[in-house]
């Protein structure tokens, strides 16, 4: 019996080394492709060139703190485009929502404009036909990015693979014609664009319209024409047969036919911001804007390369902040770094507001244990914190929406507020997964107006709709909010079992802090 297990054991590491070792296709034979710069001549175009702000070389923005209104205004600027579309996602699911968004990006190929679609490869696994299937379109092109090994077992390729395949591009941007970019939080999936019964991510993402469009351009061309990033066709190891691709694109025309007449599908065509989208009549917030985001080399360079990360291109914004510091994240852990640089800023008089996931609302229990290290530290010295209240699910937004009437609520939006003055959207989360080893992008946007109002709309949130963490004279935590309209108080995380908090707590013990 000794004999027997010890072989197996040894087969076992045999196939995990050889895993290891397999090697991807080659791709040193990839075709360059960039954006198109003179998109002047657009319908677009023609709609920004109405307004004066935009003449004079000030980039728009709207948020989007609606799900309903996040599709929409995708949908509406593929639908207006008249060049080119190019996507960049980390999770891109087979749902309803991911097929409809399909849907979008085929129609406007089908007009003639040129579809880029890069996606992470955690979220494919088993979907490589459909991605061939929506790549044969003559004017979509699709690469994965960061891919695994179609000849391998994904699990071993994590083992063997671990600080490389682990390592992902977590970038979100969608951009128009070169001229309107989306960039903010959201994958495309259901919970994203509530469209999710059973969970639903309270989350924000920014449209963007100007010349600051171009700067996203620039970052997905990165992307797109790196060693990293393989054509689909390429992976394959059975390639498909032209009457299987047909098969697969009739299944999904089909789909599209029957749920066009869905109660979602009705929603998002009753949008206002659809009509104010087609016609114009958009109300922008109007300012200046800079992009940030980490170079592709990131995921396969050292950690400490910091010319190649966006946190090095976000510090001068940061050491520039005087009197106020909001900041919004899902998944939250400082370190010790963090905290000593929240100590930094609360010692030059900045005050720090924090708004994260409680115990009951985060979709990772992992991250939540390694926040929840540093709580007491954190509210020792000063720093504000707040966790969601699942039951008074917050719009993280200045436009009025709704979470919809999901089971289950989870804050997944990444912004932050910076004296009034400059407001931070994007994919950047403040935990070191995404300071160290993923690929992020985000936007730095100098707008008064727009900062001012979203540090109004989280305070007002503040008030009333989330939990605001104490610490008691004897070292207690305490959290006080609102069960629909009386104050209560939770000595411990609000809306959670024994067990959930046990296995937190158990969980916090583990030395994976630098994965989180």
């Amino acid at each position: 019996m000794q004999t027997y297990s010890f072989s197996r054991y040894l087969s076992i590491l045999i196939l995990l080394s050889c895993a290891g070792c397999a090697a991807l296709p080659d791709n040193s034979n990839l075709k360059p492709s960039y954006a198109i710069e003179d998109t002047s001549h657009t319908r677009i175009a023609h709609l920004l060139a109405k307004s004066p702000q935009y003449n004079n070389g000030k980039n728009g923005f709207v948020l989007l703190g609606d799900g309903l209104d996040a599709f929409v205004a995708r949908a509406q600027l593929a639908e207006s485009a008249d060049i080119s579309i190019d996507v960049q996602y980390y999770l891109f699911h087979s749902d309803d929502v991911g097929k409809l968004f399909s849907g979008v990006l085929w129609k406007a190929a089908d007009r003639g404009v040129r579809v880029r679609l890069l996606i992470d490869d955690m979220d494919l696994k088993g979907r490589d036909n459909a991605l061939v299937a929506l790549n044969n379109h003559p004017n979509i092109e699709v690469r994965v990015f960061n891919p695994f090994n179609r000849s391998m077992a994904r699990l071993p390729q994590y083992v063997t693979g671990f600080g490389s395949i682990t390592r992902r591009m977590h970038n979100k941007s969608f951009n128009v014609d070169n001229l309107v970019s989306i960039v903010g939080g959201r994958n495309i999936g259901n919970e994203y664009f509530n469209a999710n019964p059973s969970l639903a991510f309270s989350d924000l993402d920014v449209i963007a319209a100007g010349k600051v469009a171009k700067e996203v351009s620039r970052s997905f061309d990165e992307y797109w024409n790196s060693s990293s990033a393989y054509t689909v066709d390429l992976l394959l190891r059975d390639k498909l047969d032209k009457q299987a691709i047909k098969s697969i694109q009739s299944k999904f025309k089909t789909f599209l036919d029957v749920y066009s007449d869905s109660p979602y599908v009705k929603a998002l065509k009753n949008s206002k911001l659809s009509q104010q989208l087609k016609d114009g009549r958009v109300q922008y917030f109007w300012g200046k804007a800079d992009v940030v985001a980490d170079h592709p080399n990131k995921i396969v360079s050292s950690r400490d390369a910091n010319d190649l990360h966006l946190m090095t291109q976000l510090a001068p914004h940061f050491q520039s902040v005087k009197n106020q510091l909001i900041m919004v994240s899902p998944y939250f852990v400082p370190g010790e770094e963090g905290v000593e640089f929240f100590q930094k800023m609360i010692d030059k008089g900045v005050s720090v507001k924090i708004l994260t996931n409680s115990l009951a609302s985060s979709d990772v229990s992992f991250v939540h244990a390694g926040y929840s290290d540093y709580r007491e530290e954190l509210l020792r010295i000063g720093v504000e914190l707040y966790e969601m209240n699942k039951m008074r699910v917050p719009n993280v937004s200045a436009r009025k929406g709704r979470i919809g009437d999901s089971s289950k609520a989870s804050l997944h939006a990444k912004t932050f507020v910076l004296d009034d003055e400059k407001i931070f959207v994007g994919s950047l989360n403040l935990d070191p997964r995404s300071f160290y080893e993923n690929s992020e992008i985000g936007m730095v946007i100098e707008s008064k107006e727009m900062a001012q109002t979203m540090s109004d709309k989280l305070k007002q949130i503040f008030e009333r709709d989330v939990f605001k963490l104490e610490l008691t004279s004897d070292g207690e935590i305490i959290w006080h909010g609102y069960e629909q309209d009386e104050k209560v108080i939770f000595n411990t995380d609000p809306y959670t079992s024994v067990w959930q908090r046990f296995s937190a707590w158990f969980l916090s013990l583990l030395p994976i802090e630098s994965q989180l």
